[in-house]
């Protein structure tokens, strides 16, 4: 069966990413880059911090989205390369670096780390594989905890920071959170458009047909599951210079997954969209319900498992579904008079073979 023969008849059918401009989109993105950049010096200092701790979350959730959401492995230890992004922050600091500038190399150190934890990771499936993520991240808190370099179980003060004053030492871990979530957004963005972005879609909705039709699902996935750890590994490092003091139990909390899992649930998994609109929604019912004790964490489990229940493609997946409306689109849309659900799937299978069929992906799962 050629490519031709699977083409709808309908000449009317069109698939494209979106109806918004694309103009209105860049608009928008460069008006907020612009809004955001400026923050610190035109919002009082309690609002910068709060703003600052948003974007550390929203990198957090937007890795463990592309994560779950996006290559469908559920990791509940992604705490763990937060942890390693701080420490290795705290390494580099400690050797005399300034504490900014350790924050790419944070960001290597991780995505070494986890190229080798692929190999026992991806051995498991499902739910085992949860778990093995969760005993990765104790391990590792483990190993750290023995090294006396590090300050063992009581932690160490992050030096190189010194000479800033409160203001200042705000404003540019401020600016730091802000650049390192702008440019895990985008990255995230980038990769989800490209040839990377369509067979990790293949993988999530079916990794048997994806094999089947020539993918390259372990690379693929172990890409992706190295991307996030780096992510989260930015993220561990603009938090160790966000709170100086550096300890085991604050960089390795397993509230980090928490949180960003209960962001991209509550947003809509599987969009990029999503996890940034449940980081506002977390930050907006944390401001608001601190001051009520144990109603403040109801209130949170119980919007958790309503939106689990009955709408389990999250909020932004409402919008999307309903609306049909996307601000960062990464997918195709079929459109058009009387498409059927037969056309969009032959549609959607055309533009598959299509890409396949010009640069094929051959397969490469002979070993984990």
């Amino acid at each position: 069966m050629s490519v031709e023969d699977l083409t709808p008849v309908d000449q009317s059918i069109t698939v494209k990413r979106n109806q918004i401009p694309v103009a209105y989109t860049l608009g928008g993105v460069v008006a907020l880059a612009v809004f955001f950049t400026w923050a610190p010096w035109i919002l009082p200092a309690s609002d910068v911090t709060i703003l600052m701790n948003f974007f550390i979350l929203v990198i957090m959730a937007t890795m463990w989205n592309l994560l779950a959401g996006y290559a469908g492995m559920v990791s509940i230890g992604q705490q763990g390369f937060i942890g390693l992004g701080a420490y290795a922050t705290l390494y580099f600091a400690i050797k005399g670096m300034d504490p900014f500038f350790a924050i790419p190399l944070a960001v290597i150190v991780c995505a070494v780390i986890a190229f080798p934890v692929t190999f026992l990771l991806f051995r498991l499936r499902g739910g085992y594989f949860a778990v093995a993520t969760w005993v990765v991240a104790n391990s590792a808190m483990l190993i750290i905890g023995s090294i006396a370099f590090f300050g063992g179980g009581t932690g160490h003060y992050l030096p190189g920071l010194t000479n800033l004053s409160f203001k200042v030492l705000n404003h540019d871990t401020y600016l730091a959170a802000w650049f390192v979530a702008l440019v895990v957004v985008v990255a995230t963005y980038i990769l989800l458009r490209s040839r990377l972005g369509l067979v990790l879609s293949s993988v999530r909705d079916n990794e048997v047909a994806s094999r089947s039709s020539g993918a390259k699902v372990t690379s693929t996935r172990r890409t992706v599951f190295i991307v996030a750890a780096a992510g989260c590994g930015a993220a561990g490092a603009v938090l160790a210079i966000s709170q100086p003091f550096i300890q085991l139990g604050n960089e390795f909390n397993l509230q980090w997954a928490a949180e960003m899992l209960f962001a991209s649930m509550i947003g809509g998994l599987g969009t990029i969209e999503g996890p940034i609109l449940g980081c506002v929604i977390f930050f907006v019912l944390q401001q608001s319900l601190q001051n009520y004790g144990a109603w403040y964490l109801i209130i949170f489990g119980a919007l958790a498992v309503g939106v689990a229940i009955w709408q389990p493609r999250g909020i932004w997946g409402f919008v999307r579904d309903t609306f049909h409306f996307e601000l960062l689109p990464v997918g195709y849309r079929v459109s058009g008079a009387g498409v059927t659900n037969e056309a969009r799937s032959a549609m959607r299978t055309v533009r598959w073979l299509r890409r396949t069929q010009k640069t094929p992906l051959e397969q490469d799962d002979k070993s984990p």
